[in-house]
């Protein structure tokens, strides 16, 4: 819910047009979930992907620094934190960090897939206005 409020009203708040709005609020989810989201909700599906992608390649290069300069250690706890905000690419980090990061990044994965799919129709309406 924070990924998609924030960049929402971050693009709100930067006068982005309504277009690129509506492409930006599923960005949080995994490539083909956001796809599916972003036609649903009348936004462009190509555009949607290449945020998505943005957002998974930015995550993983920012993800495991960040884990260790926060002193990290739980691999589940990096894991999901990895899946969460990297999608795919995240995942696939986490399984090259360790076995336990990577499953917890999956599941992190497709929680968000969900919640997303499930919150983006019903908040964006309300965001927009």
């Amino acid at each position: 819910m924070t990924a998609i409020v924030s960049a929402v009203l971050l693009a709100k708040a930067f006068g982005l047009d309504r277009a690129s709005i509506m492409a930006l609020a599923p960005k949080s989810a995994t490539v083909a979930i956001a796809m599916g989201i972003s036609e649903k909700i009348g936004a462009e599906p190509q555009f949607t992907a290449a945020l998505v992608l943005l957002t998974g390649v930015t995550g993983v290069l920012v993800v495991t620094p960040l884990m260790n300069a926060l002193r990290l250690k739980n691999y589940a706890a990096r894991g999901f934190a990895a899946g969460l905000v990297s999608h795919g690419l995240g995942t696939a980090r986490a399984f090259q960090v360790h076995p336990l990061a990577g499953t917890f990044a999956g599941v992190a994965l497709g929680l968000n897939g969900l919640v997303t799919a499930l919150l983006v129709p019903l908040l964006l309406p309300w965001l927009l206005d």
